[in-house]
């Protein structure tokens, strides 16, 4: 399986550069994500990923960890961190980081474990693809969570891309599929993904959705672009 995001992250790791990967979705072309981005310490981190990190607490399971940022610096904080990332050059990058353990996997193929939090930052929603998949990751998060565990993600509100100055809209927000359902597809080099869904969802959704399958949601932290960060327990 092609891996543009995975082999970025390795040569990055392991020249100290690498070239820019291309992103093009349904709605956007051209967009450069810059490898660097994965190897943040926690000066460099954004308010929503500092407040995530500080809200963690017990055994922790760091969902699409991609070079291993979040589970780092929650390892240097003495919690137990179990990373999950289902690229295999990205596994080997965070063994090779020191981190102590790694999963490569997706993660619905992860039914052992339980957590007392489950952490899914970088607009953790993504994986989800859609609203219907979103149900169906929270469904599987359930059997990972520790009883009075707690599900930490982050994720926005996309609308604003599609408002114009004047207010207007120009695309129907209401239509059948849900407007953050993205249509992605990356390139690195000579390496090009197959095209998949990612989920952005505003916080109002996540909540109707999680509400729905027995969660309690609470909004705990905002950014200035319509991001949030949202922790989910289980209602009792």
């Amino acid at each position: 399986m092609s891996d543009p995001m995975g082999q970025a992250v390795y040569d990055f790791y392991h020249s100290g550069k690498a070239e820019m990967i291309i992103v093009d979705s349904n709605y956007t072309e051209g967009e450069e994500m810059d490898p660097a981005i994965f190897f943040r310490g926690i000066t460099e981190m954004s308010a929503i990923e500092v407040t995530a990190l500080d809200h963690c607490r017990g055994s922790v399971i760091d969902v699409g960890a991609g070079a291993g940022c979040h589970a780092l610096e929650l390892q240097n904080r003495n919690l137990r961190v179990t990373a999950v990332d289902k690229s295999e050059l990205s596994c080997e990058v965070m063994r090779e980081r020191g981190i102590r353990e790694v999963i490569c996997s997706d993660i619905f193929d992860i039914t052992a474990g339980r957590y007392d939090t489950i952490l899914m930052l970088m607009n953790g929603t993504g994986i989800a693809g859609t609203l219907e998949g979103l149900s169906r990751l929270l469904r599987h998060l359930k059997i990972l969570l520790a009883p009075g565990g707690q599900i930490l993600l982050d994720s926005s509100d996309i609308s604003y891309l599609f408002t114009e100055e004047d207010g207007s809209v120009w695309i129907d927000l209401s239509r059948e599929n849900y407007y953050g359902e993205m249509i992605y597809e990356m390139t690195y080099e000579n390496v090009r993904s197959e095209k998949f869904f990612w989920l952005f969802v505003d916080c109002d959704t996540l909540c109707e959705t999680a509400i729905r399958l027995g969660f309690s949601c609470t909004r705990i932290a905002d950014g200035e672009n319509g991001e949030y960060l949202a922790r989910l327990l289980l209602a009792r």
